[in-house]
């Protein structure tokens, strides 16, 4: 198994990875494959069903199937020009996407959210069909957006070297590892640290300059959210009538600082508003970093902030150290759990993060290897049956906050693990597993549907 660190950190934009980015994504695979039959639609319709369905306009899956029919990328859409395509398509019910024939679409007919049961593979499916002038079907394809924007074709859902890696069939990785135990053994064995080896294996697929650009260009994405999200004010859009605040926090913040107010609790204020400001940002659907879904964007560029604020003669090697040391546990938690929210609830989306943060902060403080696995453990361990019951189906509550409360447990669990040497009851992969068999024992409501907690519990003012 081998999970890339771009696989885990995507640019992209909000609100959602697997609801809005995953769908771009699908939709335009769809057109490449209709492409390859050489056979010319003349419409196209979509029907999404689960958690798709459920919560697929609060979290902007109409939008991305639109913009994905259209030939947007997540990674290189413009708002300016998205919201153009999108005007232009409801006006005329008619794509025409660059280096695509065109077909018909009417967003209001040919968009199906079907609110019955889930299909078999997984809560977040799509079905794309191409058909005729006469209305004959030319080609139908099922895809599952399956977390953090990966997608499968419904036929490759249980091929694991389709469904994990980007870079499957590529060169075999110096230092393998699927599990949490075989990493810290290959560690041993190779006396090498969990970056070192991640850093060996990455450059299996990229050079050595490449792989330091790319890392950079996430954290800068990472980074450049987190302004955005501190100076822009206003209201989220999606009918909540949610007012921004993490611009309003640094400002009492900074007032606080600069007049030599350094209380004890400054670190968790800190840690809160940097991830509400990218939280902010995921759910406007500004320019954001998967990670390692949307809905938890937030936690791992508070906690590197935090890091880069607070830790003297922190250099730019640390922040790639701590991306690495991150995805290794991101790809851990994907292969042998979930981190998808509509699969096993917000501890597979918001655990998983302050997991990979706990890691990744610990490696950067000189952390053991068995001391890195050891934070990531505590920081899952500690998000456990974490529901995922999004208000209004939106990104935002309880979403945003929870972002700043898991960049806090990290922290946490990242300290608590460098007091011990690293050997602890629980390990990271019986955590994973519970993660995963718990999320499969939990009501489906509390499953990015909206059917449930907090999202059926609101009550007004």
């Amino acid at each position: 198994m081998f999970i890339s660190v771009f696989d885990i950190f995507k640019i992209g934009i909000g609100p959602s990875s697997s609801h809005t980015m995953g769908p771009m994504t699908a939709a335009l695979l769809f057109l490449k494959s209709l492409a390859k039959t050489g056979a010319k639609a003349d419409r196209i319709r979509v029907s999404l069903h689960g958690s798709l369905a459920f919560t697929g306009k609060g979290h902007a899956t109409d939008r991305a199937i639109i913009l994905g029919l259209a030939g947007f990328t997540a990674e290189t859409a413009e708002a300016t020009e998205m919201a153009t395509t999108l005007t232009e398509i409801h006006d005329r019910h008619r794509i025409a996407p660059q280096d695509f024939p065109p077909f018909r679409f009417d967003p209001n007919s040919d968009l199906i959210f079907d609110y019955g049961p889930s299909l078999p593979g997984h809560a977040n499916g799509m079905c794309f069909s191409a058909f005729a002038e006469n209305g004959s079907l030319l080609m139908q394809q099922t895809y599952y957006s399956i977390g953090g924007g990966f997608v499968v074709l419904a036929e490759d859902l249980n091929n694991s070297s389709l469904n994990e890696s980007s870079t499957a069939g590529g060169p075999a990785v110096p230092y393998p590892f699927n599990t949490a135990d075989e990493m810290l053994a290959a560690g041993k064995a190779a006396d090498l640290s969990v970056a070192e080896m991640k850093r060996a294996n990455e450059l299996g697929f990229v050079n050595g300059r490449e792989l330091d650009d790319r890392l950079d260009r996430v954290w800068r994405v990472m980074s450049d959210s987190i302004d955005r999200g501190l100076a822009a004010d206003g209201i989220l859009p999606g009918g909540l009538k949610l007012k921004r605040r993490a611009k309003e926090l640094f400002r009492q913040l900074e007032k606080e600082m600069a007049v030599g107010d350094r209380h004890l609790l400054l670190v968790n204020e800190w840690l809160v508003q940097n991830a509400i400001a990218v939280s902010e940002e995921n759910a406007a659907g500004g320019k954001i970093v998967t990670a390692p879904t949307n809905g938890a964007a937030g936690v791992i560029p508070a906690v590197i902030s935090y890091y880069l604020a607070f830790y003297s003669g922190a250099t730019p090697a640390d922040v790639r150290t701590f991306l690495l040391v991150a995805a290794a546990i991101g790809g851990i938690i994907k292969h042998n759990g979930s981190i998808s929210g509509a699969e096993v609830g917000c501890q597979g989306e918001i655990g998983s993060a302050a997991a990979m943060a706990a890691a990744g902060l610990c490696a950067v403080l000189g952390g053991t290897n068995e001391q890195i696995e050891n934070s990531a453990e505590i920081a899952l361990e500690h998000h456990l049956g974490m529901t995922c019951d999004p208000v209004n189906g939106l990104v935002q509550v309880p979403c945003i906050e929870r972002n700043g409360f898991g960049a806090v447990k990290a922290v946490t669990a990242a300290t608590l693990a460098l007091r011990g040497d690293g050997s602890h009851l629980i390990s990271l992969d019986k955590c994973i597993r519970t993660m995963y068999q718990t999320g499969l024992d939990m009501n489906d409501k509390y499953k990015e549907t909206s059917r449930g907690g907090l999202a059926v519990n609101l009550v007004d003012c």
